[in-house]
């Protein structure tokens, strides 16, 4: 290479131009992304330890604002570790609106603990850095329960997948007097429960699928096929004959609620009584404890649902005001959380007896969401390729589409071929024909981070709209002699009400409290259309029938946007204090000069 004098020159004014840098600047400082204080994962799943390690890991990182605590244990000893989320410097948790949020119920959907655990680490990572994210904590409590079910999450994530629905209290479910002897055998020990299928030529009642010859499909009637299913994976443990009929646990952990709860016979899984499990009896000690919690979201999967009660037709629909306030929330949760349906669980999913949200709503006063984690269209996102999943000659439309998706992205890792073994008790037979426990119900892995935030941010547009009382203006007018009129008016900007009509016509919630302090006497109060009206109009909408004037009982709450216009009529002067408690709506003071 021939060096020149320009080239020289060149490379010395470059040397010197980075000599005049300032010998301080890091790369960091060019850095776009933010840092985070811990770095955690959320393309994989955690088993239990992995969850509780994290969340230490978060309470240590931020100790001002994170408190983990073990609400119980499980029926095999495990904690189930609640993280309260308050910021002490804005009063403390009681006094402040909270939100409860949990997850894995059923042992199976595991992918509810993920975005527990990413609520909790987005909440602390971006305090101080997003503006709406800070004013909701210094505003609300949270309190996140990743796992309700740890035996059963801790047992998926060990085993093949074979019935982690259920928790793991014994049951008897084939009433032969023994527990849970003859669950699903991974019987060529890969690691998977598997279909088992026969070939029995023109005497079966399936056939291999012409357009993929690893789907099975029913033949139609009158015709005949050449395969018989044999169920799961699995032998006749007890030998009753029998195989797979009593596995690990086998109840609902979502039956055992005391809204609605009907006997196994009714509701299969419910157990013998409400709040029988242990897990549920812990959950509900720990709720009852905190009553200044008013919104709920308890995630499941799978079919991409936002569900809300009730769970059975027999209990009615809930009142028009609280409807209306659902409605708001669970609409723009669906503008959230593209292909989510908002919907009412015994109308648009199944009839469900002894539900927990039904508890929650029915029982505690809360306003309560089940969001279903992760919908089968969220394969193929497009509008275009939404089209072909509707048309039947596309190699993406109804259950090929999964198959697709495995071939294509997953690069065939998730489904099990078949195979053949000889089975003790069938004999020569194919195993196989079935997903591994991490697809289908779960989104693919490198999908997760956007299940996790979007749900999210469902919950925390629900915390934001928890009742929040204010006291707004105040007004005093001298009317007579030593006698004046007292305006107040308190305000909830909210969509939800502090005391829903259910929780009022339960009693299931404190009512809310108006009080007056201080040396005037109160003649009368009364709730007012306008502080402008003149005073021969009478503006009285409905005079207060109270004995204790300075202690007003607000039975039905306040409602969501909206601000009544309170009026005392007192005699005396001087400073008085009236202050607005809700159980769920906070408690708001504010001092008046009368004179």
């Amino acid at each position: 290479m021939k060096t020149t004098k320009y080239s020289i020159v060149g490379a010395s004014l470059m040397i010197i131009l980075l000599a005049l840098l300032p010998v301080n600047v890091s790369a960091q400082k060019f850095f776009s992304d933010p840092q985070f204080k811990v770095k955690l994962d959320f393309d994989r799943w955690h088993d239990v330890n992995e969850l509780y390690s994290d969340m230490s890991r978060l309470e240590k990182a931020f100790p001002k604002f994170l408190k983990l605590q073990s609400m119980g244990k499980s029926y095999e000893g495990r904690d189930i570790m609640v993280m309260t989320i308050n910021n002490p410097e804005t009063g403390p948790e009681m006094s402040k609106a909270a939100m409860y949020v949990d997850a894995n119920i059923h042992g199976n959907e595991i992918q509810g603990g993920e975005v527990c655990l990413y609520t909790i680490w987005y909440l602390m990572e971006n305090y101080g850095k997003i503006e709406e994210i800070t004013r909701l904590i210094n505003e609300r409590v949270f309190y996140i329960v990743p796992t309700v079910n740890p035996d059963g999450r801790q047992y998926f994530m060990e085993s093949d997948g074979g019935n982690a629905r259920s928790g793991h209290v014994p049951v008897d479910e084939d009433n032969d007097g023994l527990y849970d002897e003859d669950g699903p055998n991974d019987l060529n020990g890969n690691g998977i429960i598997e279909q088992i299928r026969k070939y029995v030529p023109g005497q079966g009642n399936y056939r291999i699928s012409a357009t993929d010859k690893r789907m099975m499909e029913p033949v139609p009637f009158g015709e005949k096929g050449d395969y018989i299913l044999l169920g799961d994976e699995g032998i006749d443990d007890d030998g009753d004959g029998r195989v797979n009929e009593d596995g690990p646990g086998g109840y609902d952990p979502n039956r055992n609620w005391a809204v609605d709860w009907q006997p196994n016979y009714v509701q299969s899984g419910a157990m013998a009584y409400p709040f029988q499990l242990p897990e549920a009896h812990a959950e509900n000690e720990f709720l009852m404890a905190h009553p200044n919690i008013a919104g709920v979201q308890a995630y499941h999967n799978n079919g991409g649902m936002i569900l809300r009660g009730p769970g059975a037709e027999s209990l009615g629909e809930y009142a028009a005001s609280d409807v209306r306030t659902y409605d708001e929330l669970g609409k723009n949760g669906e503008r959230i959380l593209p292909f989510y349906r908002y919907i009412i669980i015994w109308s648009g999913l199944y009839t469900v007896h002894g539900g927990f949200i039904d508890w929650t709503n029915d029982g505690l006063g809360i306003i309560s969401f089940s969001n279903e984690l992760w919908n089968n269209s969220q394969y193929f996102t497009s509008t275009a390729l939404q089209k072909q999943v509707d048309d039947p000659n596309s190699p993406i439309s109804g259950s090929k589409g999964r198959y697709f998706f495995d071939d294509k992205l997953e690069f065939g890792d998730q489904f099990v071929d078949w195979k053949e073994f000889d089975h003790p008790q069938y004999g020569k037979v194919e195993i196989g024909g079935e997903w591994k426990k991490f697809m289908g119900r779960v989104p693919p892995r490198f999908m997760n981070e956007e299940l996790c935030h979007r749900n999210m941010a469902f919950s925390l547009y629900q915390a934001d709209e928890m009742p929040k009382m204010e006291i707004g203006e105040t007004m005093v007018k001298k009317i007579g002699d030593n006698v004046y009129r007292v305006w107040v008016d308190f305000t909830n900007k909210k969509v939800a009400p502090t005391i829903t009509a259910k929780a009022a016509q339960n009693n299931v919630v404190r009512p809310d409290l108006i009080t007056f302090d201080g040396k005037p006497e109160i003649i009368s109060a009364s709730w007012i259309n306008s502080k402008e009206t003149f005073d021969y109009l009478n503006p009285i909408t409905e005079l207060i029938d109270q004995k204790q004037l300075n202690r007003l009982i607000i039975r039905n709450g306040h409602p969501g946007k909206t601000t009544r216009t309170l009026q005392y009529l007192i005699k005396g002067s001087g400073n008085v204090t009236i202050t607005f408690d809700s159980v769920k709506g906070g408690k708001v003071s504010k001092t008046v000069q009368v004179n």
